[in-house]
């Protein structure tokens, strides 16, 4: 008997010289990436021109230095001052005050005016533009020209007052009517800013929400808040932190319209850091009262970010 042994097979070969069913490697891909460096001019921007003068500024608050010759080390003693001052805590919780004022009054009038103007009423876009006029203009010239009209012997509040209880018309010389002035008047501002954003949001919504809203019987009310508002949620978080944390750097309005007074009764801490520095030249001490603000501004918008669930950033358009 004979035998005969076959030649093991190779396995199919395909033409080239591959295996067939066999996937080859794939060649590294030798394109460049830039990845991070589309960011890396906002970075630098950001770090020279934002995290370098905040790191500047908290090295300053342990410093003694009156703006001229080389600064001295002084430990803790600006912080140590800045926490056992009764005109700080004042301050601190006056500066709280007018954020809170002014969040509770523009929040409602920036959303109506948003929603109102996202529509297609009669003369909507000219009102839009007129209602905006504000947003153009700079904090100094909003202020001297406020302070113009809040003059209690030639400006329209000398007419004006007798109707909300000031009989004299003085209501920057009033400490509640300061006060009241100063929200009035940061209100008027920056609502153009706020109402923008709504703006941009409302016409986001799809029309066909409405629509079926609508022949379910939901008249506008009905729609505005079950439609309109948690439509409108994430844009509402997004401007109250510019909001909030906005109010904490309202400095300019104040020193233009009643310059602390009357009394201090308008003294917020961005005008007390003004004043320790530029007219004190206690610059160590400023630098203390800058470097809480930075904190204050970044813990509120940490807390809204963290309780409101923005950090989760879900569309409000998902599954539309």
């Amino acid at each position: 008997m004979t035998l005969t042994t076959k030649a093991p097979s190779a396995g199919p070969v395909r033409r080239g010289g591959g295996v067939r069913g066999v996937r080859p490697a794939a060649a590294p891909d030798r394109t460049p990436r830039p990845g991070s460096l589309y960011i890396l001019p906002a970075a630098l921007f950001f770090a020279v021109f934002a995290v370098g003068p905040v790191i500047g500024v908290g090295v300053l608050s342990f410093m003694e230095w009156n703006g001229l010759g080389d600064p001295r080390f002084a430990g803790t003693a600006n912080w140590e001052r800045f926490l056992g001052s009764g005109a700080i805590w004042d301050a601190t919780g006056r500066t709280l005050l007018l954020t809170g004022a002014c969040w509770v009054v523009q929040t409602p009038i920036s959303l109506a005016i948003g929603v109102w103007s996202a529509g297609r009423q009669r003369n909507r876009a000219v009102l839009s533009a007129v209602y905006f006029l504000p947003l153009l203009l700079s904090s100094a010239a909003i202020a001297l020209g406020w302070k113009a009209i809040l003059d209690p012997n030639f400006g329209a509040a000398k007419a004006l007052g007798p109707l909300i209880g000031y009989s004299d018309g003085d209501l920057l010389g009033d400490t509640q009517g300061a006060l009241l002035c100063i929200v009035m008047v940061v209100t008027w501002q920056f609502v153009p800013f706020h109402a923008l954003l709504y703006q941009a949001a409302a016409r986001n919504i799809p029309a066909s929400i409405y629509d079926a809203a609508l022949i379910d019987g939901a008249g506008r009310a009905t729609a505005f808040r079950y439609i309109t508002l948690p439509q409108l949620r994430n844009t509402i978080i997004t401007s109250s932190t510019l909001m909030i944390v906005g109010s904490l750097t309202y400095f300019e309005t104040i020193l233009l319209l009643t310059d602390g007074g009357p009394g201090g009764a308008t003294h917020v801490l961005p005008f007390l850091m003004y004043t320790e520095g530029f007219r004190s030249y206690e610059m160590g001490f400023a630098a203390t009262i800058a470097t809480a603000l930075v904190v204050l501004g970044t813990s509120l918008s940490l807390l809204i970010v963290r309780f409101s669930g923005f950090a989760k950033m879900r569309s409000t358009l998902e599954g539309i």
